[in-house]
């Protein structure tokens, strides 16, 4: 039989979290516990993981380009320092995210990275968070604060800045029949996102801009499947939550005989380097993934190193990159807009 870390803290007479501690070489353990969780380690044969090796890196979505470049950033401001990432791809705040923490918990991972994982979902389970404080494992998040205002380190994208810069693009472009393409509710960035997008649209006297969302998934047929009913609407223009459902849009757009950018624009939102390779290039909004990996670099190096790291949510600015999926709107140089 396999022997964890709840067999050593029997053994020792001591919390989980204390031995925790011990395994990852931690401050605040008195020599004479530390002794005896050594001493039931070896007695149970208990097999001591690389000490601070392990730094888990959770996201949903492996396969989009821009959480696999965020995930690749982050190895590489950690690796000098003696840390390996290990990406393990989990539905946000299911069962399967919750075994992989507990499984690397048990293996001593030295500290967890929430990528848009279950720290964007409204409602989602905390046991997961409990389990890493009482083990005294370090987390932060990416894109989206911890359930129940849990106090942790997070660093986002502004989502705000995000749409405003997007509509104001297409507005200058003199669109003002511009839809949104948005992830489902109660996913905090698809609904900050939104309230952006809301906001923008309303400061420049839009009326009724609620009637220009449409929630799907954060995919391609997503994306596409939301074009019907902005089209129906007369849309001229469209800003996607992610660029993947920039994509679908076009897709769509172009399956009901219209052109991008001649007919409906398109802005994308991630900006990962595939884009700029599409038909047409995707004109985006570009999360600042460099900037961020860094940042969470420094804040699990800091965590792990028993430093201190501010709490609360760190926003970084997206930027516009223009492309070629938006254009005038039609009959905008006529109008002399």
């Amino acid at each position: 039989m396999k022997v964890g870390i709840t067999d050593v803290a029997a053994r020792a007479q001591v919390s989980e979290a204390t031995v925790s501690r011990v395994i990852n070489r931690r401050q605040g353990v008195s020599k004479k516990t530390r002794d005896a969780v050594e001493q039931a380690m070896a007695e149970l044969g208990y097999e001591r993981p690389t000490q601070g090796q392990l730094v888990a890196v959770i996201t949903e979505f492996v396969s989009n380009p821009f959480f696999a470049d965020v995930a690749e950033r982050i190895e590489s401001a950690l690796a000098p320092h003696g840390l390996k990432t290990v990406l393990c791809p989990a539905f946000p705040g299911g069962v399967q995210e919750r075994d992989f923490v507990s499984a690397l918990v048990d293996k001593g991972v030295a500290a967890v990275v929430f990528l848009s994982a279950s720290n964007t979902v409204e409602g989602s389970d905390t046991d997961t968070y409990e389990l890493l404080r009482q083990r005294r494992v370090p987390y932060v998040g990416i894109n989206g604060e911890f359930a129940d205002g849990v106090p942790v380190p997070v660093f986002s994208t502004d989502d705000a800045l995000a749409a405003e810069l997007a509509v104001d693009h297409l507005h200058r472009l003199g669109h003002r029949r511009i839809g949104m393409v948005s992830g489902p509710a109660g996913n905090r960035p698809a609904d900050r996102r939104v309230q952006g997008f809301l906001e923008a649209m309303a400061k420049r006297g839009i009326e009724d801009p609620e009637r220009w969302v449409v929630r799907q998934s954060y995919t391609v047929e997503g994306g596409q499947a939301a074009v019907g009913p902005l089209l129906a609407l007369g849309a001229t223009a469209i800003v996607a939550a992610s660029d993947y459902m920039a994509l679908g849009a076009i897709r769509g757009v172009r399956r009901q005989g219209r052109a991008v950018p001649g007919d409906v624009s398109v802005v994308g939102y991630d900006g990962s380097s595939v884009t700029e390779f599409t038909d047409p290039p995707l004109t985006t909004v570009r999360q600042p993934a460099d900037r961020l990996a860094l940042e969470v670099g420094r804040g699990v190096l800091a965590l792990v190193g028993n430093r201190d790291v501010p709490v609360g949510e760190l926003l970084f600015d997206p930027e516009l990159v223009i492309r070629a999926s938006t254009g005038p709107a039609p009959g905008a140089a006529a109008a002399g807009v």
